[in-house]
C-alpha cells in the first residue's frame, strides 16, 4: 500500500463506535476506510482496518494505519467527533509518537470520508452545523429539484448561498419567506442631473396661464426647465424622455394652453388607455376649465360612460390613440389643432398596437398640414407643434430623428426604488402580497403618507379574486370596471382610504396614484411576458417624492410558471432577464396584416395622399405590397376607398379577418365556422 497510495492529509472522524478514515494528496482522495480501535494493555490500539468501496469492505492489516498515519504529512481530527472518542484516538496516537490536530470539518463530508475543513469565512450554516460550500450548494440544488426552477434562478439563490451562509433563509426563499436581506435584488439609487431651474415668472406665458403657474411653483422642475430651455414653448416639437413622476405632462400642458389662449389652434392630448384618458379629462376639467372648454374623445363612441357628448369644437380635447383614430377615419372635422401632445409614444414598440399609432401620427399630421398648411413646429406660430412624451425609450436619438424632434433627455429617478425577489407558487402568492401590503400601509413616510400598493396582474379575473384575498382594503381596477366605479376607486385611493389597487395594464401607463410599494403578482399580460420597457413603466409607479422617501418593488416568481404554452421560458428565468434587461429599441415591425392595416386607413383618410402619409410613418410599410392586397380584396378602387373598405377601417378590422367574414357571408358559411377560423389563423400567427 505504502507504494499505491500518496499521503498528504490523514483525516479521521468518529462514527458511532468506530472511525472514518481519508487519505488525500493535494486535495485528492487517494483512499477511503473504516479503523476499529481495540484496547491493549498499551492502550487503544488498530484492531481492524478495512478499505471502503461502493460494493463493500475490503479487510486489511490494522498496522496499515499506522503505517499510513507515520507517512502522512498531517494528521487532522473532525471536531464533530465526540469529546470521548476523540480522546480515545489521540492516546491511540500519542501511543505511536504521531501528533495530530483537531479542526472544524463539514459533517456531512466527514459523514462520507471526506477531509474537509471550514472557517468562519467559508462554512455555510445547516441545521445548526456548519458545513461546507460544496455540501451547500448540493442540498440546495436538491431542494430546487422540487421546485423545477430556471438555471439563471438557480445561479441567484447560489450566489445568495454564499453571500449569506445560511441554507435554511435561502431554501425558504422558496417557499415566499421575506427576509428582505434576501430578497433584495438591488436598489435604484435616486440621481440627480444638475439643471439650472427655469423661475416661473421669466416663462411670459399668456396671462391666464401665467397666472396659474405663478401661483403654483416658483421655479420649474428639471426635466421642465430643460424643455423650456430647448424651445418647448417656442413652438418646437419635442421627444421628452424622462422617469415616471418627474414633471412631464406640464410641459404639454404649457405649451399646448399658452398656445390655445394666443389663438393659436387647439390642444390634443392623447393616450393609450381609456383609464388614462378619463384621470387626464378630469384633472385638465379641474385646472383648466375655467380657462377653456375641454371634452373627451375614446373609442368610436361619442357618448362617455356618464353620459356626457364628445365636442369636437371644444378648446381642449383629451383623447385615446383610437379615439381620435376613428373621428380622423370618418372624417370628422377635429378644427384647428395648434399642439399635440402624444403620452406614452414608446407605444410606438408594442406589436398588438404600436402599427396603430404610428399611422395615427402620420394621418393626424396629414391632417393638420391641410388645415394649417405645416406639419409641425419650427418655431413660434409655426403650424401644430408635436410634443412626444415617455419614461421608457430605448433608442431616443433614433426615435427622435424619425419623428422630426428635438431630444430632451433627463436622467433622473426622484427618490430610490429597491427590488425584490421572492419565489411563490400561484397560491402562495396571495398570502406573500397580503403581508407585504399589510407591512406598507402600517408604515408612515417622513412626509406623513401611509403605504400604499399597486399590484400588477394578469387578468381582470385574478384582479378580482387577489383584491378579496387581502386583509386591508383593496380593489380591483381595470378598463372593464364602468367609469363611476373607476373614479370610486380613485378616489378612495387618492383619500388613502384603499391599502391596496390590484390592476392589469390599465395602471401601467401613467394613471395617476401615488404608491411606495409595487407588486408582481405575475410578469405577464394576459398571455405575453413583459417587456423590459413595460416592467420598467410598472416599477416606476413605486415612490412619488412628494410623498415618499423611497420606493418598493416586489416581484413575485412561480418556479417554472407560464401562463400559456405559447409563452417561451419560465416567470423565474422572465423575471431576471427583466430584472438584468436594458431598455429595448423602438423599432416597428411591420408583418403584412398591420401593413395592410394602415395603408387601408391611410387611402380612407388622405386618397391619393396615401403614398405620402405612409413614406412619412416610422416603421418601414411595404406599400406597393399591401396596395396590392387591398384591391385583392375589393377594399379599394385605386386609390380610393370602396364602400366595403371604409366599414372595415372604421372598425379598425383587420382586412385579412374582414375578407375572411365577407367571404364567409358569400359563401353562406356557418357564423361559427367562420369566427373559428378566425381564432385559428391568429393563433397560428
Amino acid at each position: 500500500m505504502s507504494q499505491q497510495v500518496a499521503v498528504g492529509t490523514l483525516f479521521v472522524h468518529g462514527v458511532g463506535d468506530d472511525y472514518l478514515v481519508a487519505v488525500s494528496n493535494d486535495g485528492e482522495r487517494s483512499l477511503s476506510a473504516r479503523l476499529t480501535l481495540g484496547t491493549t494493555d498499551a492502550g487503544p490500539r488498530p484492531a481492524k482496518f478495512a478499505r471502503r468501496h461502493e460494493s463493500g469492505e475490503e479487510p486489511l492489516a490494522p498496522d496499515r494505519f499506522v503505517e499510513l498515519a507515520r507517512r502522512a504529512d498531517r494528521i487532522r481530527i473532525s471536531q464533530q467527533t465526540g469529546r470521548a472518542q476523540r480522546e480515545r484516538i489521540e492516546r491511540m496516537l500519542d501511543g505511536y509518537q504521531l501528533d495530530a490536530k483537531t479542526v472544524r470539518t463539514c459533517r456531512y463530508c466527514a459523514s462520507a470520508g471526506r477531509y474537509s475543513p471550514v472557517t468562519s469565512e467559508t462554512a455555510i450554516e445547516a441545521d445548526g452545523e456548519q458545513i461546507c460550500p460544496d455540501c451547500a450548494r448540493r442540498e440546495l440544488d436538491a431542494e430546487l429539484a422540487h421546485h423545477d426552477v430556471s438555471s439563471t434562478a438557480a445561479d441567484r439563490l447560489q450566489e445568495l448561498l454564499l453571500d449569506v451562509q445560511n441554507l435554511e433563509r435561502v431554501k425558504n426563499l422558496l417557499s415566499g419567506q421575506l427576509d428582505p436581506d434576501l430578497t433584495k435584488f438591488d436598489e435604484m439609487s435616486a440621481t440627480t442631473e444638475a439643471v439650472d431651474p427655469v423661475p416661473v415668472e421669466s416663462l411670459g406665458l399668456h396671462p391666464g396661464m401665467q397666472s396659474l403657474l405663478d401661483d403654483r411653483f416658483e421655479t420649474l422642475l428639471p426635466v421642465q426647465s430643460l424643455a423650456v430651455q430647448n424651445g418647448a414653448l417656442d413652438g418646437d416639437d419635442q421627444l421628452v424622455v424622462s422617469a415616471t413622476a418627474t414633471g412631464k405632462t406640464l410641459i404639454g400642458e404649457m405649451a399646448g394652453l399658452d398656445r390655445l389662449l394666443d389663438g393659436e389652434g387647439k390642444m390634443l392630448f392623447l393616450v393609450p388607455l381609456v383609464a388614462l384618458a378619463n384621470q387626464k379629462y378630469e384633472d385638465f376639467r379641474d385646472e383648466y376649465g375655467h380657462l377653456a372648454d375641454v371634452t373627451i374623445r375614446v373609442g368610436a363612441s361619442r357618448v362617455r360612460d356618464d353620459g356626457e357628448r364628445f365636442d369636437p369644437d371644444a378648446d381642449i380635447v383629451v383623447g385615446t390613440y383610437e379615439g381620435i383614430d376613428h373621428a380622423l377615419r370618418v372624417g370628422q372635422d377635429l378644427g384647428d389643432i395648434g399642439t399635440v401632445v402624444i403620452d406614452e409614444v414608446h407605444t410606438l414598440e408594442d406589436d398588438d398596437r404600436g402599427h396603430r399609432l404610428d399611422g395615427l401620427i402620420a394621418r393626424l399630421k396629414g391632417y393638420c398640414e391641410n388645415r394649417n398648411g405645416n406639419a409641425g413646429g419650427n418655431g413660434k406660430n409655426a403650424g401644430t407643434q408635436w410634443l412626444y412624451l415617455s419614461a421608457t425609450v430605448g433608442n431616443p436619438g433614433w426615435l427622435a430623428r424619425k419623428l422630426r424632434a428635438n431630444l430632451v433627455e433627463f436622467e433622473e429617478r426622484p427618490v430610490p426604488i429597491e427590488r425584490h425577489v421572492t419565489f411563490a407558487d400561484g397560491q402562495e402568492k396571495a398570502r406573500v402580497a397580503n403581508k407585504l401590503v399589510r407591512r406598507e400601509f402600517d408604515r408612515k413616510s417622513p412626509q406623513g403618507y401611509r403605504g400604499q400598493t399597486i399590484i400588477f396582474t394578469n387578468s381582470r379575473r385574478r384582479c378580482h379574486q387577489l383584491a378579496r384575498k387581502l386583509e386591508y382594503d383593496a380593489a380591483a381596477y381595470h378598463a372593464g370596471l364602468d367609469y363611476s366605479r373607476r373614479k370610486s376607486v380613485e378616489r378612495q385611493f387618492a383619500n388613502q382610504d384603499l391599502a391596496a389597487v390590484v390592476t392589469t395594464a390599465a395602471l401601467a401607463a401613467g394613471v395617476d396614484f401615488p404608491a411606495s410599494q409595487v407588486i408582481f403578482d405575475s410578469l405577464a399580460m394576459g398571455i405575453e411576458w413583459l417587456t423590459v420597457q413595460e416592467f420598467h413603466q410598472m416599477l416606476g409607479r413605486a415612490g412619488r417624492p412628494d410623498y415618499h422617501d423611497r420606493g418598493v418593488v416586489y416581484v413575485l416568481v412561480e418556479p417554472d410558471g407560464s401562463y400559456h404554452s405559447s409563452m417561451p421560458g419560465s416567470e423565474d428565468e422572465t423575471a431576471f432577464r427583466l430584472l438584468k434587461g436594458e431598455m429595448e429599441p423602438v423599432a416597428m415591425r411591420y408583418d403584412e396584416t398591420s401593413a395592410v392595416e394602415e395603408v387601408l386607413a391611410n387611402v380612407t383618410v388622405a386618397g391619393a395622399g396615401a403614398k405620402a402619409l405612409t413614406e412619412r410613418m416610422v416603421g418601414d410599410v411595404p406599400m406597393k405590397h399591401a396596395v396590392g392586397k387591398l384591391l385583392d380584396y375589393e377594399f379599394i378602387d385605386g386609390l380610393s376607398p370602396t364602400p366595403l373598405g371604409r366599414v372595415v377601417t372604421r372598425h379598425f378590422l383587420e382586412p385579412e379577418a374582414a375578407f375572411t367574414m365577407l367571404d364567409g357571408i358569400r359563401r353562406g358559411k356557418d357564423p361559427y365556422d367562420t369566427v373559428a377560423e378566425i381564432e385559428l389563423r391568429d393563433e397560428e400567427s
